[in-house]
């Protein structure tokens, strides 16, 4: 790789943005639909007169707690486990294969829900199976999309995933909607099917998409690091734009591969947990930052919202059409997350994650308090025997106070924490770092899906109302972790974000900015490329 010569304009140090890789990255955000989907379609079909009694038998109007728990959080106990295998996978493999691997298995626990659906065992080994393709997609996807979109539009480009989410639940809201009323097996089969689609379009269009130029870069093969970059970035394999982005990934490589040796698997392994948790640089404190920060997402009960609102409004008596209500909203939270794709980068990725916190935190306990006063609590009997509420005008407000937490939580927190956790791990780790995070996140979504009927089953805890005070303390929890211990990356390279946790504490963070490049200090790279980034590090500040 020779020297820079010669003059050049401060942009020169990364390339312009073009829509081809604005295509490309969006593209590869469509896994999220595997997440939000299957999210979305389970809250509806456990609702289904026939799904319920071909699981329950003849007769029964509604899922026991127990197997309610069990048939929604099995997928995400099969994705946790398929997020860690993937790590290993995507380092060997690479990212684009794994993610296609991911949509494979997906499609054949597809087939096992959808051709066996009849039955308690064969439902449970479906969503199993895939949750395993999901955790593949859901881990790796993150990973692809940090390491090929340019450091100006990252944050917009991968909150496109989280937006592929919220699409894909409401797809799934609006089919059980429409299939609700069918007598036969239609009214969960045809849900289930559906999921063919998403797997098949991910899958295809990945193959033609190239693999990340920072996992050729870890396995030697420069090469096609470069031809990767020149598709990425529509410019000539000369460009002096390449020359500089691909001087820096591999001069951080090298001086992360020295740092941080990862030369078998168990080394790859425990390298995610070395150094000082009370070190802001040590690989132990971003593993940590990571599977928190997912821990955090589930902990504001959004999830409760969309795998349970249809089966806890009916319980209430106080919403007349639950099925309807479900999918506004899934619709609220499908409009609110293009926000985030403009304040991601506007703003930055800490202010999003602390007022995200602090307004879901107000809806939660607002909702509670009005559902414990006159809300949702508070209903009796009419003539017909039919539970109905005494306040219509509360529950409507409680109604509407959900609506306004998911919008919360669609701009901030949703696409916030998939953001953080594709920037924050050193080359190294990255994939296994990610893995973990994604793999944290799936295993508090199955403990939240294994205990919320617990908590608001009519046959075990039935806290009604009183379940959004859990949410609200969680969500307060969210507000004061992020305010101490989330950093700000934006508009940094994923090796600068290296330099930046190595110098600032996370309150220091969104002050700062790079003053030399891992390119330069090498030589691998002139002395005029660290002169543009300092003048651009100056402009940004302005």
């Amino acid at each position: 790789m020779g020297q820079l010569t010669g003059t050049a304009d401060v942009n020169a140090i990364e390339a312009p943005v073009t829509w081809k890789a604005y295509m490309m990255c969006a593209f590869a955000s469509f896994g999220g639909i595997f997440f939000g989907y299957d999210a979305g379609y389970i809250n509806g079909v456990a609702a289904s007169k026939p799904f319920i009694e071909a699981i329950m038998g003849p007769g029964v109007d509604a899922l026991s707690s127990s197997r309610s728990s069990l048939i929604t959080s099995i997928l995400s106990a099969g994705t946790f486990f398929g997020a860690i295998i993937a790590g290993d996978l995507a380092d060997m493999l690479g990212r684009r294969p794994t993610i296609i691997a991911g949509c494979g298995i997906y499609s054949a626990g597809v087939v096992i829900q959808m051709f066996a659906a009849s039955a308690l065992a064969t439902i449970v080994v479906g969503r199993l199976v895939a949750g395993f393709g999901v955790g593949f997609v859901s881990a790796i996807i993150i990973l692809y999309m940090s390491e090929i979109c340019p450091r100006k539009v990252r944050g917009m480009l991968v909150s496109g995933y989280q937006f592929a989410i919220t699409i894909g639940i409401m797809l799934a809201s609006i089919v059980c909607n429409y299939t609700k009323d069918r007598a036969d097996s239609g009214s969960y089969r045809i849900p289930i099917g559906l999921q063919f689609a998403w797997a098949i379009i991910l899958a295809t269009g990945l193959f033609l998409l190239p693999d990340s130029p920072r996992y050729y870069v870890k396995r030697g093969q420069l090469d096609k690091a470069r031809d990767t970059l020149v598709r990425l970035r529509g410019q000539a394999p000369t460009s002096q734009y390449i020359e500089v982005e691909l001087a820096e990934i591999v001069a951080n490589a090298e001086i992360e591969a020295a740092a941080i040796p990862t030369n078998s698997w168990f080394a790859s392994w425990k390298a995610c947990f070395t150094g000082s948790i009370w070190s802001a640089q040590s690989n132990l404190r971003r593993t940590i930052l990571g599977t928190s920060l997912q821990m955090m997402q589930q902990w504001t009960g959004v999830n409760f919202i969309f795998y349970y609102s249809t089966a806890f409004l009916t319980s209430t008596g106080a919403i007349s059409d639950p099925f309807l209500t479900s999918m506004i909203f899934t619709i609220v939270n499908v409009c609110s997350t293009p926000i985030s794709f403009y304040t991601v980068e506007r703003f930055g990725r800490r202010p999003l994650l602390i007022y995200g916190a602090l307004g879901m935190l107000i809806c939660q306990f607002i909702i509670a308090i009005v559902g414990i006063t006159v809300g949702f609590n508070k209903t009796t009997l009419n003539a017909a025997g039919e539970t109905v509420a005494n306040n219509i005008g509360a529950v409507n407000a409680q109604v509407a106070f959900i609506a306004i937490f998911i919008f919360f939580f669609a701009s901030t927190w949703g696409p916030g924490a998939w953001v953080l956790i594709g920037e924050i791990f050193p080359l190294p780790i990255r994939s296994r770092g990610v893995a973990l995070s994604t793999a944290s996140n799936w295993l508090w979504n199955t403990i939240i899906a294994v205990i919320t009927p617990e908590m608001v089953g009519t046959d075990k805890g039935n806290m009604k109302s009183s379940v959004f005070f859990v949410w609200g303390g969680l969500c307060t929890c969210a507000f004061v972790y992020a305010y101490f211990l989330v950093p700000e990356t934006k508009g940094l390279s994923l090796e600068q974000v290296d330099l930046m946790f190595a110098e600032v504490t996370p309150r220091k963070s969104a002050a700062w900015r790079p003053t030399t490049t891992f390119a330069a200090e090498q030589g691998k790279v002139g002395a005029e490329v660290d002169h543009f980034e300092k003048k651009r590090s100056l402009e940004d500040q302005v």
